[in-house]
């Protein structure tokens, strides 16, 4: 047994856990990190469709069970940076009113504690933090800015760049995606993205991906004050006799137990784990978990209503980074609907391999193949209601149970409806070809990439498990900073509200830390740095 004491300790590395230790990292501060996976092996696999979507070579093998008791896997990676090491990159603000309350067709989407402005200089930083390009004013629902976009938009190619024209032709406003990468097209030489057609759901071979290990942790390391632990599992947290402060954290690492303390404890291990966390802990003084007086930890899970459409080009589709577009036309609602439908935005370039999991069948080598050279692949997001039986349980053996129904989606199926009535318009088959229409395909359970909302903030204890630092209301020293925190999830991509949230409680931890930090530069990386598990 190991008992180690630092200043700061943050369970979790990706979007919430990253981010805030590169904050926190020029104060000078002890802090450790903790991560449950390793670093993410640079090989050929990465870009291999085959082994990332049909092997699932880098999912972890743990099960879930859902409400009926029956077991599934999550798509859920654990590795240095967390889910961001394979996620899309699309870095989205908030819009304005997504703040406050908003009646949807599935019941009301509560108000926030703190406002758009609130949040607006964080998201400003984290857009600079992680690369963010994009061209304000395209997005007529884009709340306002203080400044620029810090990098232009990325292109679109040929046959996303008619997309957009076919788009705008139809009474559309399309924009640039606001996409974070590390991408300089007047100087390919200047960046290391290489705009290849592995970016939607693949690690990134060279560094291009503005992920948060590539961005935060690796940078944060740099610093004598920072050590990251990896293949650390956070089992448990300890609190003192009171009940009000954590005064161990107990780690299961390679099968060791482990403990160690620390003045601030921070837990950013995404919505569902961060819940189970908590819930694990429970102890006399907590029953019912840590945080948890006020019985919300694990409920209001959201994870957005997702699909995947695939349209089938009348021309051949050779895009390779398509994820470059986004339509809001139908954010607020549409002329036959007074109420919010959602976001349509590009996915990553399909091909063969990513297809087959949706593939009838029937359908022969020869029309996958098709229907890959002709795919134009859609993502569209409707917003998820928080929900108090929609919730993360764990049992008495430790395992995550996770309840989930879904209460908006006519706004999806509308939203929908809309898409399909564009494929005309937007030079697509809308009509049967060969053994296929148009593809939809609903994300399932399994799939928590926008995972939200399972230990809310708020002002009144009663109904939120955390203040609006995001500190838990009946612990004095603990934190959770990651989309947990979310009270509404919105219709956009959730990644850029955790990090900016997390840069905002960054600078709460400087203050009650009693630190300093000065504007510094970050420190170089060549981006191929060897990585070896601590």
């Amino acid at each position: 047994m190991t008992t180690e004491h630092y200043d700061v300790i943050i369970i979790g590395t990706g979007a919430g856990g990253g981010t805030l230790a590169h904050k926190l990292a020029p104060s000078g501060k002890r802090i450790l990190l903790l991560e449950r996976g390793g670093y993410l092996p640079r090989e050929p696999e990465n870009w291999d469709s085959r082994e990332v979507f049909i092997k699932d070579r880098y999912l972890s093998d743990e099960v879930w069970y859902d409400q009926d008791g029956e077991g599934f896997k999550p798509h859920q990676q654990y590795f240095v940076g967390g889910n961001t090491k394979f996620y899309g990159a699309i870095l989205f603000r908030l819009r304005e009113r997504d703040f406050g309350e908003i009646q949807h067709y599935g019941g009301l989407s509560p108000a926030w504690p703190i406002s758009y402005p609130d949040l607006e200089p964080y998201y400003a930083e984290a857009e600079k933090l992680y690369l963010v390009h994009g061209r304000a004013g395209e997005d007529l629902t884009e709340p306002p800015r203080s400044g620029p976009f810090p990098y232009p938009p990325v292109s679109h190619e040929p046959r996303i760049q008619q997309l957009s024209d076919d788009f705008e032709n139809a009474g559309h406003r399309a924009f640039h995606l606001p996409v974070g990468v590390d991408l300089n097209e007047s100087d390919p030489e200047a960046g290391r993205c290489v705009r290849c057609d592995r970016f939607d759901g693949f690690p990134c071979l060279t560094d291009g991906k503005a992920d948060a290990h590539v961005r935060c942790v690796r940078p944060a390391l740099k610093r004598g004050n920072v050590t990251l632990l990896t293949h650390a599992k956070a089992e448990r947290l300890v609190t003192d006799g009171s009940g009000r402060s954590i005064t161990e954290v107990v780690v299961d690492r390679r099968g060791v137990r482990e403990t160690y303390s620390a003045d601030i404890v921070v837990v950013s291990c995404g919505a569902v784990n961060s819940a189970a966390l908590l819930l694990k802990s429970a102890s006399d003084q907590h029953p019912n978990g840590l945080a948890n007086a006020s019985d919300v930890v694990g409920r209001h899970y959201m994870a957005h209503i997702n699909s995947g459409v695939i349209a089938i080009s009348q021309t051949p589709n050779l895009t390779k980074f398509q994820k470059t577009l986004g339509i809001n036309d139908y954010y607020w609602g549409a002329d036959d609907s007074e109420l919010p439908l959602g976001h349509i935005q590009m996915l990553g370039k399909s091909d063969r391999h990513i297809l087959r999991g949706g593939a009838p069948w029937f359908a022969p080598g020869l029309a996958l193949d098709y229907v890959a050279k002709h795919a134009i692949d859609f993502w569209i997001t409707t917003e998820d209601l928080p929900h108090p039986a929609n919730r993360v349980t764990v049992d008495r053996l430790g395992r995550i149970h996770l309840a989930k129904t879904y209460h908006n989606l006519e706004p999806h199926q509308r939203l929908l409806a809309k898409l399909k009535k564009l494929m005309g318009p937007l030079g697509c088959h809308d009509t049967t070809i060969p053994g296929w229409s148009i593809l939809d395909k609903r994300i399932p359970l399994a799939g928590v990439a926008h995972q939200s909302g399972t230990v809310r903030f708020g002002d009144d204890p009663k109904t939120s498990a955390l203040d609006v630092n995001c500190r838990c209301h009946d612990i004095d020293n603990l934190y959770v900073v990651d989309t947990s925190f979310f009270p509404s999830s919105s219709a956009v991509n959730p990644a850029l509200t955790a990090m900016a949230n997390a840069l905002r409680v960054g600078d709460h931890l400087v203050q009650r830390l009693g630190a300093h930090v000065a504007t510094v530069s970050e420190p170089a990386s060549d981006g191929r740095l060897q990585e070896a598990d601590s």
